[in-house]
């Protein structure tokens, strides 16, 4: 196969899925430095690709934009005048498989059943059988469709100077005795989200012990509401961070020590932009969604207490089994890394 003049990625949504899909992108850009490459996504998740060197176009949609004829259409002429040689479906459903076919390229690359769902398979000419555990890795297999190999992934995140000014000033008012450690209760699924209580508890310990402050992140009124609860039950030791976008949280975390998270799109930025994370996985285990990279940790419940696949976004039991002692040591393991580095 000849070198691709122009590439399309199809990774619609969500925050932590697009942001996984971002290594295949430089990969990419490493191997056809000349390619145009374009990437269709959704909503606000296109935030995180804002800037990104391995990135020339985004192609924005609204949710639901399936659901629209006109916006269809629009997006069929958008991709048509971007001339793509080839595109990658990093997502597998109904609608990443639409944006596939309409981008016109003759080479069309995807994963095989049972990684691929809702006949999403039928858009591609070349299927690729999903061989790694990792979700990262994943996407990165389908390269071997064009020939590539990625031995490092590698996630390259650009920086937003505008949102690290603003960061930088809220936290220099602050006056803080060290970086701070945050927080993130918040979760897409409710069967991914630790007790409010568990959060307020770790921020006690790493205080009483550390002198650690910790800072509360949030997106929505729901998660505020979660934040300002975890810092009444800490006594102080945590604040509640302003509203941030997803530029703002993500220099933000580039300023902490650490991520305490379970598996949401906050927490994958974090692990992106390289801070160091602590992952708290109950219904999807982290070898598959893990926070990718060596620098990281994650705390799993009991086998026994994991819900079956099918019931994963249902399960209320298994992120109640992880106990805060477990966190905090996991949380002081990464801090005497830093500290001595």
């Amino acid at each position: 196969m000849r070198p691709p003049r122009s590439i399309v990625i199809v990774k619609l949504s969500a925050i932590g899925d697009v942001i996984h899909g971002i290594p295949t992108a430089v990969a990419l850009r490493r191997a056809f430095p000349a390619a145009r490459i374009g990437w269709v996504v959704e909503g606000r998740s296109a935030d995180v690709l804002a800037g990104h060197q391995a990135i020339d176009h985004l192609f924005r949609l609204p949710r639901r934009w399936l659901t629209s004829p006109r916006t269809v259409l629009r997006l069929r002429r958008q991709l048509r005048w971007f001339g793509a040689d080839v595109a990658l479906d990093l997502q597998g459903l109904l609608k990443s498989g639409v944006a596939t076919l309409l981008s016109g390229a003759r080479t069309r690359i995807g994963h095989t059943r049972p990684a691929s769902r809702e006949h999403a398979w039928l858009a591609y000419t070349h299927p690729v059988k999903a061989g790694s555990a990792h979700i990262v890795d994943r996407g990165c297999d389908l390269l071997a469709a064009l020939g590539l190999s990625v031995p490092a992934p590698a996630f390259e995140m650009p920086h937003w100077p505008v949102s690290r000014e603003r960061v930088t000033r809220w936290l220099d008012a602050l006056r803080l005795p060290a970086p701070p450690v945050l927080l993130n209760p918040g979760a897409g699924w409710a069967s991914k989200r630790w007790p409010v209580d568990r959060f307020a508890a770790t921020a006690r310990a790493l205080h009483r012990r550390h002198d650690q402050p910790t800072i509360v992140v949030w997106g929505g009124a729901e998660e505020r509401a979660l934040a300002e609860q975890i810092a009444a039950e800490s006594f102080g030791a945590a604040l509640v961070a302003p509203e941030t976008s997803l530029q703002d949280l993500g220099e933000l975390c580039r300023l902490a020590r650490l991520l305490i998270s379970g598996d949401t799109g906050p927490l994958h930025l974090a692990a992106a932009v390289g801070t160091p994370c602590v992952g708290l996985f109950g219904p999807v285990p982290a070898s598959r969604n893990g926070p990718y990279g060596t620098t990281h940790s994650c705390v799993e419940p009991p086998s026994a207490l994991r819900p079956a696949w099918a019931d994963r976004k249902t399960d209320r039991v298994s992120m109640t089994g992880i106990d805060v002692e477990r966190v905090v040591t996991a949380a002081e393991s990464i801090l005497a890394r830093s500290h001595a580095a």
